[in-house]
């Protein structure tokens, strides 16, 4: 068995680049038409919606281990994560709508899954999105394709890409309402 005290080596720096990239290049874009919003007061103010396509947050962080229960096992008994058989949910709030609820799914994955490929990559990091549909149009205008079709779930959409350095990154826009109405037990 792995030993499980060993701290986690450094993730790829480059991964902030792509990160950095990505942000850049959505930031030309238009934004959708205002919207009147009311405040406690009662009086509306005009809101201008954000659907830049473009990441808002980190929606999942998946890694490979050599006993994926063994793993939730000890952070659970070591650190107080709560598990469930797919790793541990984080909930938090929104940023930018602190009414919100929003999710971040920590999960190790058995290293004989091939969930990563074609990254020959220990880890996957799950990206939340807003306007996918978008963000996979601007993609493809900068000659990235993604590995597949968007795939529409319950609780969201999802595609995934290689960065040019070789990692593999999941894209996700999502419905948190619905993993809400789910319940279970999360990590605040």
């Amino acid at each position: 068995m792995k030993n499980l005290t060993k701290p986690p080596s450094k993730l790829n720096p480059a991964m902030l680049l792509v990160v950095v990239v990505v942000l850049a290049a959505c930031s030309h874009l238009p934004r959708t038409a205002p919207e009147d919003v009311p405040t406690d007061s009662g009086t509306k103010i005009t809101a201008i919606p954000d659907t830049t396509p473009r990441i808002t947050g980190i929606g999942g962080i998946f890694f490979h281990s050599h006993n994926p229960k063994a793993t939730s096992e000890w952070y659970r008994t070591h650190l107080g994560l709560t598990t469930d058989p797919y790793g541990a949910v984080f909930e938090f709030r929104n940023g930018r709508d602190p009414q919100q609820v929003n999710y971040l799914r920590w999960s190790p994955s058995d290293t004989s899954s091939g969930a990563f490929r074609p990254s020959s990559g220990g880890f996957m990091i799950n990206y939340r999105v807003q306007n996918l549909e978008g963000l996979v149009r601007q993609l493809r205008s900068n000659g990235i394709t993604p590995l597949d079709d968007i795939e529409t779930y319950d609780y969201g959409k999802f595609v995934h890409l290689m960065d040019p350095f070789g990692n593999k990154i999941e894209l996700w826009e999502p419905l948190d309402s619905v993993l809400t109405k789910l319940g279970g037990e999360t990590n605040q």
